[in-house]
């Protein structure tokens, strides 16, 4: 059963670009956020997808969780932005079922110190699993489209684990990428 969620800036960023952040109340109800993230949020701006996400912090299933120990923290802060620090500073704190993060360099720090990460597309995944988006490979694209940065390896990996076909993302670029990793292992 899933506990909570601890999420990263990006990942909230990315679905509320592409309206689909209320997936993560379907699947998981509750989300959690240090300050840093909900400040590089920044929801009083006018970046694509504040608007949505200031609405779904009035809602209150996502809240902001201060870190208690500020020592981990300033530990973190030696290697990663603050957002990312204090995500994966609060995932240790609260023990969540996983850290919702998509930096490369912020997983495998994650992962190094225990905490499981899941990223954008491991949840687009859970969704089509359970019946709450119908393909990855459309959200996918809109993703890309919306400038969130996503490697043909990992395309082409998630679309494998949906069963479903690159061609299905229609792009020439990602498509392209995509068919070329065909088959490849993410690590």
């Amino acid at each position: 059963m899933i506990r909570e969620v601890v999420a990263d800036t990006g990942p909230l960023i990315a679905l509320a670009r592409v309206g689909e952040i209320d997936l993560l109340r379907r699947l998981y109800g509750r989300i959690v956020v240090p300050p840093a993230v909900y400040t590089e949020l920044a929801l009083d701006s006018a970046r694509p997808g504040a608007k949505v996400l200031a609405g779904v912090f009035a809602t209150g299933w996502i809240t902001v969780e201060t870190v208690a120990d500020s020592s981990v923290r300033w530990e973190l802060d030696q290697l990663l932005d603050p957002g990312e620090a204090e995500a994966i500073a609060l995932a240790e704190q609260r023990e969540p079922s996983f850290l919702l993060i998509d930096d490369a360099r912020g997983r495998r720090t994650a992962r190094s110190r225990g905490v499981p990460v899941v990223g954008v597309a491991g949840v687009l995944l859970v969704a089509k699993s359970r019946g709450e988006i119908a393909a990855v490979g459309p959200v996918l694209k809109r993703l890309s489209d919306a400038g969130y940065r996503l490697s043909p390896r990992l395309v082409a990996a998630m679309l494998a684990k949906a069963g479903e076909r690159a061609t299905e993302l229609n792009t020439r670029r990602t498509l392209a990428a995509a068919d070329a990793c065909q088959g490849s292992s993410v690590g």
